[in-house]
């Protein structure tokens, strides 16, 4: 799995003109890819990371403060553009592998006590942010 990580100060993501999404922060954008040797496992290590990743103001994490996460799948993160002018997407999951795993992730960041909200799987999202710093990881799990 993988991960690009953004502090933020609020993230919304929209379908179809309908705020599907919404957090103010200090808090942390997450758009999560899913390629074809994911497991549940994984999203685990990914939810635990992401709780504990000390990337807020003073070097907090979320559980620190309790602040909120917007995650928001992204099959894109596993695009390959190294030939060519045309990505291609082979090394991302397809959606019945991808989207049980991305809900993973969310459902294990809030057994952990987080607030999270979502995009739409597969559908066409408008992710708005305030980048805090600016302040950007990739993880990867």
């Amino acid at each position: 799995m993988r991960a690009v990580v953004q502090r933020v100060t609020e993230a919304a993501v929209c379908v179809e003109g309908e705020t599907v999404g919404k957090i103010t922060g200090p808090g942390l954008c997450v758009l999560v890819g899913v390629t074809h040797d994911d497991t549940p496992q994984k999203a685990a290590q990914l939810a635990r990371k992401l709780w504990t990743l000390r990337v807020l103001p003073e070097e907090r994490s979320c559980s620190d403060l309790g602040a909120p996460l917007l995650v928001v799948s992204q099959f894109t993160l596993y695009g390959d553009a190294r030939k060519g002018r045309r990505p291609t997407w082979n090394a991302a999951a397809p959606g019945p592998v991808a989207e049980p795993l991305v809900d993973e992730v969310v459902a294990q960041l809030r057994a952990l006590g987080a607030h999270v909200e979502t995009g739409r799987f597969g559908a066409a999202m408008r992710v708005s942010l305030t980048n805090d710093g600016p302040f950007t990881v990739l993880l990867e799990v």
